[in-house]
């Protein structure tokens, strides 16, 4: 009785665990994340975080269960009883580019799906404090910054000589009235803001300086109260770099060879270049996992 007992749980968990996604650092899963409940999500985290993969090599293999993804502008927002943008706070039937790479990161960074979702709300907002003034909108001017105890821009360390210097006004003010939104109270006063960027014609270039997991923001060209147009990410598969992205061009999550994509973004006038974030190299250690509660004190240590 004792070895039927025993038994039946070691079975159970040997079936439910050959259904995660293949853990190697080479690996692709082999299960979409938009098919999974979150108690599969909960057991994929704890068995991955167990791997000897770096931060950076994790947002390459989660984001991979991405693919096919479908795409939709409004697929999260402050929760349900938001005022303005009741959407969820976590969603895995659909996402958009800056949720995708919110998303990615927050699951490249834990080890349970509780931990998740309040590193996903550290990502994105201010402090971990849920609410339309304390969210990340502008991804340069916010989530960059905000993100920092994370991600570094590493810019003008990988454009080197071919990066440019651009200067923009950003304006919150602008940005909620624009929502319908009256109170301005707590709202971010307007920034000049002179920011690094790699141009379109030096993208090639710079091909093997990028590694991945770097996440990349396209720069617009054209305006002059908002940098980033689209955020997207390095892949890599077999050997290969691949752009990475949730775009309404294809209504769908998916990989475009590196080379490729260079080229088609080339021809495009409204585009200036990409800036890229790269996860801080004393985080991104093999093994290496973020727990919420100590986000301030990394935020402290780099200060």
């Amino acid at each position: 009785m004792r070895k039927i007992k025993f038994a039946i749980p070691v079975i159970v968990l040997v079936i439910f665990v050959g259904l995660l996604p293949h853990c190697g650092k080479d690996s692709a899963p082999q299960q979409k994340i938009y098919n999974m409940t979150n108690m599969q999500i909960d057991s994929m985290l704890q068995v991955v975080s167990q791997r000897n993969m770096t931060i950076s090599e994790r947002i390459n293999y989660y984001s991979e269960a991405f693919l096919g993804m479908p795409y939709k502008l409004k697929c999260a927002g402050d929760g349900p009883y938001a005022l303005y943008e009741p959407w969820p706070l976590v969603n895995f039937d659909e996402t958009n580019c800056m949720v995708f790479c919110e998303h990615t990161l927050a699951l490249a960074i834990s080890d349970s799906w509780d931990n998740f979702f309040n590193n996903l709300q550290n990502i994105r907002y201010k402090d971990g404090i849920i609410g339309m003034r304390t969210r990340n909108h502008y991804t340069i001017a916010d989530w960059r910054l905000e993100n920092s105890w994370l991600l570094n821009d590493v810019t003008s360390e990988v454009g080197g000589d071919e990066t440019v210097s651009i200067t923009r006004t950003i304006s919150h003010k602008h940005f909620f009235k624009d929502k319908g939104i009256q109170d301005l109270r707590y709202v971010k006063p307007d920034r000049v803001m002179t920011i690094d960027v790699i141009p379109k014609e030096s993208i090639m270039d710079i091909k093997d300086k990028t590694r991945p997991g770097d996440i990349l923001s396209l720069i617009f060209a054209d305006k002059d109260s908002i940098f980033s147009a689209h955020m997207l990410m390095i892949a890599e598969k077999n050997g290969d770099k691949y752009i990475r992205e949730s775009s309404n061009s294809k209504m769908t999550t998916f990989d475009t060879p590196y080379d490729q994509w260079v080229n088609e973004k080339e021809g495009m006038d409204r585009y200036l270049g990409i800036v890229i974030m790269r996860v801080r190299e004393e985080l991104n250690q093999p093994g290496k996992i973020i727990l919420p509660w100590k986000i301030d004190e990394i935020k402290e240590n780099l200060e």
